[in-house]
């Protein structure tokens, strides 16, 4: 954990399990022209303690990490630090992600190919109690919650069943899937033929097809406590 300390202005918890994103992102946000202060976590575990120690305006919330995901930190976060925004990032721009990213409590979502003037516009809009969506994507989000559009065919998965979907594409075998989810291969199993039945598909290359279709590979969503 590292801290980058500024004259005045927001106090920013940054939290990614990457050291270099972490950087990019320092350098798009430019903490010192804004005089804002950053605190940096590379997990999900590491900002709960850094929330504890001191209070934050905002917290820069990656959605994929390994152990507690930014969904699973987003809900700790408003449960037990309310008063502490939240803005997620994401590899995603597809208004699913966003949805759940909501769902859980955040207060605005933001891509991480987003241009400078996004991110800093979304944090100033987010950390003044406000929420931030691109245009775009509130557009496209605002139709599906009103059934104007499409809604995916992840949108019939639970945030459990997409998780290991995710894993599955990512090439990570049952027992791995097992082991970073605290849960047994037989439940893992089960999982996966739910999946396979909600979206018709018959094999588990069918599902990796799938999954990388929908640009699935890389980013993982936990789910909450109780969608086992």
């Amino acid at each position: 954990m590292n801290e980058l300390t500024t004259k005045s202005g927001l106090s920013l918890l940054l939290v990614d399990d990457h050291t270099v994103v972490r950087e990019g992102l320092k350098r798009l946000i430019d903490p010192q022209a804004n005089q804002w202060s950053i605190t940096e976590a590379g997990t999900g575990f590491q900002a709960i303690e850094c929330l504890r120690r001191q209070p934050f305006d905002l917290a820069i919330v990656d959605l994929s990490m390994p152990g507690m995901s930014g969904l699973e930190l987003t809900r700790r976060i408003k449960s037990e630090f309310p008063s502490v925004a939240v803005l997620v990032l994401t590899m995603h721009s597809e208004e699913q992600y966003a949805i759940r990213a909501l769902q859980a409590g955040a207060n605005g979502f933001v891509t991480k190919d987003s241009a400078a003037t996004e991110l800093v516009a979304a944090v100033r809009k987010v950390a003044s109690g406000g929420v931030f969506l691109s245009a775009l994507l509130a557009e496209r989000v605002v139709q599906q919650l009103n059934g104007q559009s499409p809604v995916p065919d992840l949108q019939m998965l639970t945030n459990r069943e997409l998780d290991i979907l995710q894993r599955i594409v990512n090439g990570q075998r049952p027992v791995d899937i097992a082991d970073s989810l605290h849960l047994s291969i037989k439940t893992i199993s089960t999982h996966k033929k739910r999946i396979q039945e909600k979206l018709k598909l018959d094999s588990t290359a069918a599902l990796i097809r799938f999954g990388l279709e929908h640009r699935l590979g890389s980013e993982l969503i936990d789910p909450p406590v109780d969608d086992n």
